[in-house]
């Protein structure tokens, strides 16, 4: 495709080490340090992982920021940005672009989920406010409504859109997607337990969850992927598929922060109205992860 490709392989969407008094930005240098020493191929940060929907404007761009300092440019550096009030998507879009962000991940509105010309032009006057590109984030169990396959067609063309993080779940209408704009938007899976379906449909990559932990082993599922090994790289999908789901065992990023706490990286903190996870579903989480060989 004409248009540049942020990444190819897995991206982390990384937690955001929080305490009761802020971001703990010693363990979140800590963490990007490791996830790049790691080989993962590029970091998404204040995604839905990152705790975004709680943290202020001034949080937000704040770790951006400093992420941005930290990875100096040795990955690409994805911020999670979007809205439902368009004017406030653009802000956090600007502001991410000036605190050195590479790319943007924008969710789309949710809670007053506008409709299809609304998402249409939604991405589009975002796009215009940007220089740098825009991934398309596509979770409606989250946000409640669903970017259409005509509406991505619709803004395949504009320059400054290149990808979909596509979580719907529904490989039916990714299909139908892909046979529309494939070669004019790059597809990344937003679930980890699809890395291996949507990558057969043409896609590039994962932004994933479970690279948190894993972050060699996830980007290495799809390097044997791109190889041509299609039989390895499932059989991949399936070892790591009991910690997928114990990491979606309650609402993401509830069990990463666990996980991320056991292995030392962060406190289990979380903001509210998110609770640290219930000790017996973190004791089948912290069982899956020892079956992974992750020291808990």
């Amino acid at each position: 495709m004409s248009k540049k490709r942020v990444f190819e392989g897995a991206a982390t969407a990384l937690i955001t080490p929080l305490t009761e008094n802020g971001i703990d930005y010693d363990a979140f240098g800590k963490l990007i340090e490791w996830q790049i020493n790691s080989g993962i191929d590029a970091l998404v940060i204040c995604g839905t992982t990152g705790e975004a929907s709680t943290l202020n404007d001034e949080d937000h761009i704040s770790a951006i920021a400093y992420a941005a300092k930290c990875i100096n440019k040795r990955v690409p550096l994805i911020a999670g940005t979007g809205s439902n009030d368009t004017a406030h998507a653009i802000k956090l879009a600007t502001l991410a672009e000036k605190a050195g962000a590479d790319s943007l991940l924008v969710v789309t509105p949710y809670y007053n989920k506008t409709s299809q010309r609304g998402l249409i032009r939604y991405y589009t006057d975002i796009a215009n406010a940007v220089s740098i590109p825009i991934i398309l984030y596509n979770v409606p169990s989250r946000t409640g409504v669903n970017i259409e396959p005509a509406t991505f067609a619709a803004l395949a063309d504009h320059p400054n859109i290149v990808g979909i993080k596509e979580a719907n779940g529904n490989i039916s209408k990714i299909i139908e997607t892909m046979a529309l704009v494939s070669g004019k938007l790059d597809l990344y899976s937003g679930n980890d337990d699809q890395i291996v379906p949507l990558l057969s449909l043409g896609g590039c990559g994962v932004i994933s969850v479970l690279s948190n932990l894993l972050p060699a082993e996830t980007s290495e599922l799809c390097k044997t992927f791109f190889k041509g090994d299609v039989k390895k790289s499932a059989q991949m999908q399936f070892r790591y598929l009991k910690l997928i789901n114990a990491l979606f065992s309650d609402v993401n990023p509830i069990p990463v922060k666990a996980a991320m706490a056991a292995m030392g990286y962060c406190e289990d903190y979380l903001r509210a109205p998110l609770l640290p996870m219930e000790e017996s579903a973190k004791a089948k989480l912290l069982d899956a992860m020892r079956e992974q060989g992750i020291n808990v």
